[in-house]
């Protein structure tokens, strides 16, 4: 029987418009600066920085205000981050340089992370800028942050990307008004430098990514997965536009010098943190910026209703408070992350002051979301709560761990529980504890009072009811005698 070429360019059109309206796969995009700690957003009212795009951002997403870093230093977080496991299981255990290369620090490339499911899937895959899960190998890349003693910077080979297939990134590299890149087909001494600041030049480029002009960076008819990871507001903090600066000029030194937990004036830490503060927010607010201009590109070529963004960071800074200079303790400073997520027409906006998540509990999380939950790997320790947030409704996580590790040893360093009310920190050397904090976060916000010698019965009931129960899930030895 002959068929029409009317009929036929019918059948045609209706088969078309089938495929247009099936369900889209949703297309991922994360953002994750460095070292933003999570209380420094304007929407939160608790630091004066200027945010106005997170603060608009915040309206449409879910909040978590109690997001933390499980292990609140650079690798550590990435690693869990990809793979939905601890420490000890993904072998990341402390950041990746030459020092801790001898304990094969680095993320391991028979690892199944979240970008290996979506490649797998059919998804290009795009990274760009910090990736800081490489060991430093002889001979050494001859770059800024390879000078000292230990070493930092490395290539990453295409075999160990995990499924990126469009790569412009670097592992460590710290001159933000001149960074460093390799891009996709680039040898590991093919690297180049930009003269740019580096949260403009990436965000550049992640727009070109999304405009996709003659289909350079991806393929049309594929979803996709972005990840932007910026370096600052990270140090040296002088590394950054004057006209950031230049915002926060006149601020009123009170909202900038307030906070209890500020060491004074004429000590060494109190004039680190009056030295620094205004150049740390100002590069938050570059970051800000940075990001709304990728939001609007997602908007101009139709995909923000289809795409899932993520803003988070790996970890947050002291900058003298607690008289350290930075990251990788057990504050909260150091450990609170900011963490909004948007979906729209999906997830309704909220902002959630008890949801305690874990940076594993995001990478079966968003694979749930997207419709890949039974793709996630069995030995994933994180949890997936998908269903509470686009429902609202089932259990929330209601305490984190804290890890640091020394050495690549399971036994010593310190292993840590943060609730609503407690944080407990115990520090293990030689198989001897030989250090305990204690605080309580509802009297002693600020973590000024250490009460552990005066409350052993509590340091117990956290240590049996909560930390040792938890440590045992994952396979963590570190109270084995």
């Amino acid at each position: 029987m002959r068929i029409s070429a009317f009929f036929l360019a019918f059948l045609l059109m209706v088969s078309a418009c089938k495929d247009e309206y099936k369900p889209r796969k949703p297309n991922l995009l994360i953002v994750f600066p460095d070292q933003w700690r999570g209380s420094a957003l304007g929407f939160l009212g608790k630091e004066p920085v200027i945010t106005p795009r997170l603060d608009k951002f915040a309206e449409e997403s879910v909040v978590l205000p109690q997001a933390a870093s499980n292990y609140p230093v650079c690798s550590p977080y990435r690693a869990m981050l990809l793979t939905g496991k601890y420490p000890l299981k993904n072998h990341v255990t402390n950041n990746c340089m030459s020092r801790s290369a001898v304990f094969g620090n680095e993320l391991q490339q028979s690892d199944t992370t979240w970008s290996d499911i979506l490649h797998a899937e059919g998804y290009n895959l795009g990274y760009i800028g910090k990736w800081h899960l490489e060991a430093p190998k002889e001979p050494y890349i001859n770059c800024l942050n390879n000078k000292g003693k230990v070493k930092w910077n490395e290539w990453t080979p295409p075999e160990r990307r995990h499924g990126f297939d469009f790569w412009y990134a670097y592992n460590t590299y710290d001159d933000h008004t001149r960074p460093l890149y390799w891009d996709t087909h680039a040898g590991r001494n093919e690297f180049h430098y930009v003269d740019q600041w580096g949260p403009e030049h990436e965000a550049d480029l992640a727009i070109e990514f999304l405009k996709n002009k003659g289909g350079k960076y991806r393929k049309h008819n594929k979803p996709f997965a972005l990840v932007v990871s910026m370096n600052p507001p990270h140090t040296p903090y002088e590394k950054v536009p004057q006209k950031y600066v230049d915002m926060y000029h006149d601020m009123d030194t009170t909202l900038l010098y307030g906070r209890p937990d500020i060491p004074p004036a004429g000590t060494k830490w109190g004039d680190y943190y009056r030295k620094n503060i205004k150049n740390y927010y100002a590069m938050i607010t570059g970051v800000d910026e940075q990001f709304g201009r990728i939001l609007d590109a997602l908007t101009e070529e139709g995909l923000d209703e289809n795409t899932i963004v993520l803003f988070t960071s790996d970890h947050g800074n002291c900058l003298g408070i607690h008289e350290l200079v930075t990251k990788n303790n057990p504050y909260e400073e150091s450990m609170r992350i900011p963490f909004l997520l948007r979906w729209k027409g999906q997830l309704e906006p909220r902002i959630e002051e008890d949801f305690y998540i874990s940076v594993p509990d995001i990478q079966p999380t968003l694979m749930q979301l997207m419709g890949f939950g039974e793709k996630i790997p069995p030995g994933v320790q994180g949890k997936s709560y998908a269903r509470y947030f686009l429902t609202g409704e089932g259990e929330i996580p209601d305490s984190q761990l804290y890890f640091k590790m020394y050495d690549g040893s399971a036994y010593n360093g310190k292993r840590g529980i943060r609730m609503p009310e407690y944080k407990l920190v115990l520090e293990k050397q030689d198989g001897a504890f030989i250090d305990t904090l204690l605080f309580d976060l509802t009297e002693d916000p600020y973590e000024m009072n250490n009460m552990a010698l005066l409350n052993p019965d509590i340091v117990n009931m956290l240590v049996q009811k909560e930390i040792k129960p938890k440590l045992k899930k994952i396979g963590d030895p570190f109270f084995n005698e």
